[in-house]
């Protein structure tokens, strides 16, 4: 019966402590169910479609027309121009101002003539698998649209079609031709290889130091203000921005050695290329982990007990994996879904992470300004609750 009772009071005692802190249960209950919402009406699944550059030779008899192309792979392409120069094309290709380049052939006539297939050269500069996979199967929609139309006059015109179109140097066109007179030559012309380890191994690594960092210091001044340490740091010589400079340092030092060892396993073991050096990787991991912990310390100046830091720092980690393009990528949600996700500093750390490691360098440099910028409001606003708390603390 004693023993019945002591559990009976431990169980009073925290469940008291729950009711005393409501801020906590509501996290607890409505901060996952608020994830999953903004998930569901944010998440539109659609993808947007390659913007395309077709390519014809002067010589070239193809139609010109941007319209025709699209409609032989409606959803897939949007065709924004069709040009005569290869070279520009592939020039803004690798600038990433394009998705794909397909160039036709040259010498389509004397490969009819000869009764061979005619090759068209389909490029793409993608990093992501699931993208290069997509990439491939709208190459292949517009090919097998391209033959449908050649069978189509064929069948209906006949061989006279062909010879027609090429002049009397005809010579007898085999019947697998006739079924697909275009094939298609594809190439990534991405500097790494789109597999699955390199491109999703720098969004685990960026996430890493976010969450790292959020969980390092989340709890550091709820401890102190529920223990009352922070009466101590009032009366004794020292500012809030001193306070909070050395939870920084503290913790950047700690986060840094961490990330530094999980980096060098994810380039060293798994090995996940690093084309843009170290230098460069460092500078985004220092920014990224700046950023970072002031999410951290903004948590644990607004908890109201470290059950709330937690459940606040299992938060962000869940809107992380959702909205980051961790899993999904961020052009797949609707435009306001959008804002949210670019306010977490991990979503610029998965961008500029993959840049610098599979492409060599930065494409989108407004990230790097915005990682800056995020770290330095957090900052900001973690020095002002801080002397708010000390000053109420009198």
């Amino acid at each position: 019966m004693g023993s019945l009772v002591r559990i009976g009071s431990f169980t009073g005692k925290e469940l008291r402590e729950v009711i005393r802190r409501p801020g906590a249960l509501f996290t607890t209950v409505v901060g996952p169910f608020l994830v999953m919402l903004v998930f569901g009406l944010g998440y539109s699944g659609y993808r947007e479609p390659f913007t395309t550059e077709i390519v014809i030779p002067e010589g070239n008899d193809l139609p010109r027309d941007p319209e025709y192309y699209a409609e032989l792979a409606p959803g897939r392409l949007i065709v924004q121009e069709v040009g005569t120069d290869a070279a520009a094309a592939e020039e803004r290709l690798r600038a990433g101002k394009i998705d794909l380049v397909i160039i036709a052939p040259e010498d389509a006539v004397e490969e009819l003539r000869g009764g061979n297939q005619t090759a068209i050269r389909v490029m793409w500069n993608l990093i992501d698998p699931v993208y290069d996979q997509l990439a491939g199967l709208a190459t292949s929609i517009l090919v097998s649209s391209l033959n449908a139309e050649i069978i189509e006059v064929a069948a209906t015109e006949g061989i006279a079609f062909v010879e027609g179109e090429v002049g009397e140097g005809v010579s007898e066109v085999s019947p697998e031709v006739i079924a697909r007179p275009t094939t298609a030559e594809t190439e990534n012309v991405a500097p790494s290889e789109p597999s699955v380890v390199n491109y999703f191994g720098p969004a685990v690594f960026a996430l890493v130091i976010q969450h790292l960092a959020i969980t390092l210091t989340a709890l550091s001044l709820v401890r102190e203000r529920l223990s009352g340490q922070l009466d101590r740091f009032r009366v004794a010589p020292v500012t809030s921005s001193e306070l909070l400079i050395g939870k920084y340092v503290a913790y950047a030092v700690l986060s840094l050695a961490v990330g530094g060892a999980v980096g060098a396993l994810l380039v060293g073991v798994l090995g996940v290329p690093l084309l843009g050096g170290w230098l460069p990787l460092i500078g985004i991991v220092l920014l990224l982990t700046f950023a970072s912990l002031g999410v951290g310390l903004l948590i644990s100046l607004v908890a109201d007990s470290e059950r709330q830091a937690v459940q606040l720092s299992m938060i962000v980690l869940l809107a992380s994996v959702f909205f980051s393009g961790f899993v999904l990528p961020v052009t797949d949600f609707a435009e306001w879904t959008q804002y949210l996700a670019y306010s977490l500093p991990v979503t610029h750390g998965i961008a500029l992470l993959q840049d610098i490691m599979l492409r060599g360098e930065v494409t989108a440099l407004w990230m790097v300004a915005a990682l800056a910028v995020i770290g330095l409001v957090l900052y900001v606003g973690s020095l002002l609750r801080l002397r708010r708390i000390m000053r109420q603390a009198d």
